[in-house]
């Protein structure tokens, strides 16, 4: 059995908090990864819908939101208790995971991280 916790690496762009608004990651710095995917975790939901979005930038400042045709996989409403995954295939340096909320009085607690592979250095 091969050991992946030094050949991937784990960036929270989210951290696991209750959300009742949309909320917007910290942006992860992409330069060391060759493959790179993004998940999203939703614990129980009170109310409200809670969309996941990856995000995209050149310089960590103006983010837009990551084409589909630069993704594997999609991104959908959440589900309680559930998790998304997608890949990322663009060629933007910086990625942050992001939340669209809308009708949330409670919200739920969700979170996000970056996932870096086939590293450029390692360990990672």
């Amino acid at each position: 059995m091969q050991d992946i916790r030094n050949i991937l690496d784990f960036q929270q762009s989210l951290p696991p908090a209750a959300r009742i608004a949309t909320a917007t990651g910290t942006g992860i710095d992409t330069v060391n990864y060759n493959s790179i995917a993004a998940v999203f975790e939703m614990g129980a939901i009170t109310d409200g819908t809670h969309t996941p979005v990856l995000q995209e930038s050149d310089d960590n400042s103006t983010f837009t939101p990551v084409a589909a045709a630069n993704m594997t996989g999609t991104l959908s409403n959440m589900v309680a208790n559930s998790v998304q995954k997608v890949g990322y295939l663009g060629v933007k340096r910086y990625l942050r995971a992001s939340f669209t909320i809308a009708g949330a009085t409670t919200g739920a607690v969700s979170s996000a991280v970056i996932i870096g592979g086939d590293c450029r250095r390692q360990p990672v």
